[in-house]
């Protein structure tokens, strides 16, 4: 009797087990997936929605120039001296020797090697003349960027740089940063940090002074561009809520603009020098080296591809949803029926596909995938709050919008106002009203005036668990809130 009651009380628990994670649906897709089939009442369908290809290391697809192109050490062989020691004079650059040579490729080549492998310049042997270096990354592809830009010196970072980005191929250029020991010495700006920034002036450009010590701080190598950290003034500081960054990456093109590239161009202004005075007398202490540039990011395909290759040096999105071109930019020659229109991310977790639609057919809600694939379909939302929707597609309408009262895309209790900002109730808040507004009070979402309901006692039935399933239920605590 007893083996048959703790028998049962397992299968029990089990089920405990199982609704209780199922409670606790995924807030947000990954969008690795551009499309799958499905079986419905008219038989199997294909089911389409937004897809991005996986963030890479981008560094591994680019081509280096370096402006003057006679800038890289060697050619003459030169002798460096050290930045803290001009008397330690032995490291030498000879371009014809692979040994002492230090060519661009090895700022992008595998970092852990021993000795360190690094790009190194000219010293500054026409001092007073400015010792300028502008290295120049295209990718000949629109990049969108997720994750810090990473800069290692091998010398003392320098005193002056300028990070620059282009969405044009490189036939103009806009600052991303400023980095000086002074910024209103060099560039008449007051010095910042990312963290001065808030989500009204986030795509402000700024000069900082954090990566700009001399030799003193020697351990302190690489300069970055915060990418995360700007993408946490909408997700949150562990970018846990990339619902919100999504939605607002989805309406806000200027904000989609700034974290897109062709091109970066990193322009060295002024070498480490560790003094206020330059040595005249010693100038082959003053140089630049890089040992490494980190660019992580993933090819822009405006949500139609999963996957980008790359073929006889240069890369291209594998576009899906009858979509074509390098970024699958416009709908293929038969698939014309509308107006070509980006994906979307809205709404989450599985987005809007917009897919491209036969030209010889008006727009098609459903379409059985034994024809040749109208690549929409269209279902009524459950209404039900989004968060816990399984998936809402509309990939017949245009680019979505923020809200629309008839997908019920305001979460919990909010209402759409004129298709541009969900009104949300006390409780919400949040592009979508999708975040308790307790969590950014103090003492989050369980404290005494959190609005959330308090804990209550746990029933009969939970505590009879309790006692028969004591040594189950440490193992497995995750299950405790369902049994409350």
């Amino acid at each position: 009797m007893r083996f048959h009651l703790a028998l049962t009380l397992q299968a029990l628990w089990a089920g405990v087990c199982q609704s209780a994670m199922q409670h606790y649906p995924a807030a947000w897709g990954h969008y690795d997936v551009c499309k799958s089939q499905v079986y419905s009442d008219e038989g199997l369908t294909w089911d389409y929605m937004a897809c991005q290809p996986e963030a890479a290391d981008m560094t591994q697809y680019l081509k280096v120039t370096l402006d003057p192109p006679n800038i890289t050490c060697g050619d003459p062989p030169e002798t460096y001296c050290a930045l803290e020691n001009p008397y330690m004079c032995n490291n030498e650059c000879d371009a014809t020797t692979d040994e002492l040579a230090h060519p661009p490729e090895l700022m992008f080549d595998t970092e852990g090697r021993n000795p360190t492998t690094f790009w190194q310049s000219t010293s500054w042997k026409k001092y007073p003349k400015a010792l300028l270096v502008n290295i120049t990354l295209s990718w000949n592809k629109t990049i969108e960027l997720t994750d810090d830009i990473v800069l290692t010196f091998e010398s003392g970072r320098p005193e002056q740089m300028v990070l620059e980005k282009s969405l044009d191929y490189g036939r103009s250029w806009q600052p991303y940063q400023f980095y000086a020991t002074d910024c209103l010495d060099a560039f008449t700006m007051e010095p910042k940090t990312v963290q001065d920034l808030t989500q009204h002036t986030l795509l402000d450009i700024i000069c900082t002074e954090d990566y700009s010590r001399g030799y003193v701080w020697k351990n302190d190598k690489t300069v970055r561009f915060e990418i995360k950290d700007r993408f946490a003034l909408f997700a949150g500081p562990r970018l846990h809520n990339m619902a919100s960054l999504y939605g607002q990456l989805d309406t806000t093109k200027n904000l989609r603009d700034f974290f897109t590239i062709t091109d970066l161009r990193i322009r060295l202004l002024r070498p480490a020098t560790g003094a206020t005075m330059v040595d005249e007398n010693n100038l082959s202490r003053y140089f630049y080296a890089i040992s490494d540039i980190k660019v992580q990011g993933r090819c822009k395909c405006n949500l139609h591809a999963n996957s980008c290759v790359y073929d006889k040096e240069k890369l291209s999105c594998e576009c899906e949803h009858n979509t074509t071109g390098p970024d699958c930019g416009r709908c293929k020659k038969s698939y014309q029926g509308r107006a070509w229109s980006a994906g979307s991310y809205l709404p989450i977790p599985k987005g809007t596909a917009n897919t491209c639609i036969p030209s010889n057919i008006g727009p098609v809600i459903r379409q059985n995938v034994s024809s040749l694939g109208v690549a929409n379909r269209k279902e009524v939302a459950p209404q039900v709050a989004l968060s816990t929707a399984p998936s809402v597609h509309v990939a017949n309408s245009k680019r979505a919008r923020v809200c629309d009262n008839e997908l019920l895309r305001c979460q919990n209790g909010g209402v759409c106002v004129n298709n541009v900002r969900c009104s949300c109730t006390s409780d919400y808040s949040g592009l979508l009203c999708e975040n308790h507004r307790c969590e950014s009070e103090l003492g989050g979402c369980g404290g005494p005036d959190s609005g959330q309901a308090p804990l209550t006692r746990p029933s009969l039935p939970g505590l009879l668990l309790l006692l028969l399933l004591g040594p189950a239920l440490l193992r497995d605590a995750s299950c405790w809130p369902a049994l409350l």
